[in-house]
């Protein structure tokens, strides 16, 4: 079979994917932009705003389409962590034991479904016999769903994506991560700090990497009034495994 050039396509190569919801596109089929952007946006024809409307319904729907694989999950804790992470590295084998120790413990693994981090966590899950789950994101560089994973929803928006990570699982695991893991760990923090959600553990796994980051927030958020003390409560911090586990399913229960 050739392409369109009328070359053999090579089996090694792998073609630029990009997923929009539940669509797949590759090669020179793939869009520029994604829709997170098209919506936030305001650069562009004039025309892009009476669009806005219609897009209520494409929300609408990332949100029935969730609820529903998801409706019945079962107990399940949402595993963050960086795409980044390589597989030698000693924070992927975290992540594994993570997800099996959370699996033999009665929880599905809930993960944003990507490699690195995320693809440790759900295979650990898999191997203990747990749900193994994936809440996949639209981006501009496809990351893909991990082979790992046993339910896989694909989502356009990151504020519905983010309302499912809270939403089916009760409570948080914490890996070292990026932008992405420190925007999902504030959002959680901020929920039960307004008591938006109760009863919702969040563990920081890695004091060494993490020590920074709560420094500053005792440091300077705290010390200058930003926050009280009490928020400091919020989370917990640890370097062994059972101990996250007995955190974060302690105030929960199966």
């Amino acid at each position: 079979m050739t392409d369109k050039s009328g070359e053999e396509p090579r089996e090694s190569e792998e073609p630029q994917e990009q997923r929009l919801g539940p669509v797949l596109r590759r090669r020179d089929k793939v869009q520029p932009g994604t829709t997170d952007q098209r919506l936030l946006d305001t650069a562009g024809p004039s025309d892009f705003i009476h669009q806005d409307p219609w897009r209520v319904m494409r929300i609408q729907s990332e949100f029935v389409e969730g609820f529903g694989a998801l409706a019945e999950l079962g107990p399940a804790v949402s595993v963050f962590g960086s795409a980044r992470t390589s597989v030698d590295a000693p924070e992927y084998e975290k992540g594994v034991r993570i997800g099996r120790a959370l699996a033999e413990a009665g929880f599905a693994v809930i993960t944003g479904g990507g490699p690195g981090a995320m693809e440790a966590a759900n295979k650990g899950a898999l191997e203990a016999g747990g749900t193994s789950v994936g809440l996949g994101i639209e981006l501009p560089f496809e990351q893909g769903m991990n082979r790992y994973v046993d339910i896989g929803v694909n989502f356009r928006y990151f504020f519905v994506r983010k309302t499912m990570f809270v939403k089916y699982a009760r409570g948080f695991v914490v890996l070292p991560g990026g932008l992405g893991t420190l925007d999902e760990l504030f959002e959680a923090l901020t929920l039960v700090q307004t008591q938006k959600v109760t009863r919702f553990p969040i563990v920081l796994y890695g004091t060494d990497y993490w020590k920074g980051l709560i420094d500053w927030v005792r440091g300077s958020v705290v010390a200058e009034g930003k926050a009280s003390e009490r928020d400091m409560e919020l989370f917990h911090v640890t370097d062994d495994i059972d101990e996250a586990i007995k955190l974060v399913t302690q105030e929960t229960g199966v």
